[in-house]
């Protein structure tokens, strides 16, 4: 079988790989035992990370589903319930994590693309029963990835954060694109995660690390969160590799984000044109596009595959609906090449006409 080269990868912005430069800073790192607290690079990230979220501490994780679990189980204890939006992260990709490793139940609410309102949560608090779960911890996911890359606005946030502490909640940020926000909004990191009482920042995805996150929150909660991050076979040893990496990101690649929202828009307003494609939702604020292909007879898989044999990889969400992700990986041509290779892909398969792609 012959192996197809893949020009244009659009399934993710994890699929970035690290530049030259972050190669070379991994290559150049100080390194210690970071399980003794002696990996200098290691420590330098995170002290980075929880002065750029304004929090008393943080501690580097090999991912950011062990960010949001590892938070989870410091939170809460088994038979507590965790509100968030059916979209979450937490509920659709995490393999159950919350349920099997901390015994918590997630209440899903039905947000506006990913974003649910203070009014939700309040309906939501159950009344001390001891018939029903505790209500314990409300998590928000920001920026919403299945909501289209939503931005939760800093008033809506406020306002959620209002209704936790009047219930003695606990708030926790899934930050996994927290930087893309950031841009996007202009609102300083530390302002997003001011009223959280736990936040995380992923690295391996618009910033372009290998491998990471990092949790940041009080310093007792923390010292908690090492205990579960050795518990779970996430502490390492000279992490400091990958730590610079991080590093690296949080100097060089988080104003060039931009550039990954530019070209998101560029994408979504090329397939807008093709003749059965629907943006979902209609406004790109970030760099994430979805878009149903349902009104083109074919099926999301049968898309994705005929894009493959012409070197541009994009991502399945469900059966007619396809998600594509800009990164750094991507340039301007290279998204206007995937938008005319979707267009060839329809017009092909309809057999009639040319589908047509805005200029």
């Amino acid at each position: 079988m012959t192996e197809v080269s893949i020009r244009v990868d659009l399934v993710s912005d994890t699929q970035s790989r690290p530049t030259p430069g972050m190669r070379r800073a991994m290559a150049e790192a100080a390194v210690g035992d970071e399980q003794r607290g002696n990996d200098p690079s290691t420590n330098r990230l995170c002290e980075m990370v929880a002065d750029l979220l304004g929090k008393e501490a943080a501690v580097f994780l090999p991912s950011g589903t062990m960010c949001n679990q590892v938070a989870i189980l410091v939170h809460c204890q088994s038979g507590e319930e965790i509100i968030a939006d059916e979209t979450a992260h937490i509920i659709t990709s995490e393999g159950a994590g919350a349920a099997a490793l901390a015994g918590a139940w997630v209440r899903p609410l039905a947000g506006c693309n990913g974003v649910f309102s203070a009014e939700q949560v309040r309906a939501s608090i159950r009344p001390r029963n001891r018939n029903a779960p505790r209500t314990r911890l409300v998590a928000i996911e920001q920026t919403s990835n299945r909501g289209g890359g939503t931005v939760w606005p800093l008033s809506a946030i406020k306002a959620v954060a209002e209704v936790t502490r009047e219930h003695e909640l606990v708030l926790h940020m899934d930050g996994a694109r927290l930087m893309n926000a950031v841009i996007a909004s202009g609102t300083p990191a530390a302002e997003f995660a001011a009223p959280f009482d736990s936040v995380w920042l992923d690295l391996s995805k618009g910033l372009g690390c290998p491998v990471g996150g990092v949790l940041a929150g009080h310093a007792d909660f923390i010292e908690e969160a090492w205990r579960w991050k050795h518990r779970l076979g996430g502490a390492m040893r000279q992490s400091g590799i990958l730590a610079a990496a991080g590093i690296y990101a949080l100097q060089h690649h988080v104003d060039r984000l931009a550039e990954d929202h530019a070209n998101a828009k560029l994408f979504a307003e090329r397939i807008a044109g093709i003749a059965g494609i629907e943006l979902r939702p209609a406004s790109i604020e970030t760099n994430l596009v979805f878009f149903s292909v349902e009104a083109t007879g074919l099926s999301a898989a049968e898309v994705a595959t005929r894009l493959l044999e012409r070197g541009v990889q994009i991502g399945v969400e469900a059966n007619q609906v396809m998600r594509a992700v800009t990164h750094l990986d991507v340039d301007r041509s290279g998204v206007e090449e995937a938008a005319a290779a979707l267009a060839t892909v329809i017009a092909d398969a309809r057999g009639s006409g040319l589908a047509r792609v805005n200029r």
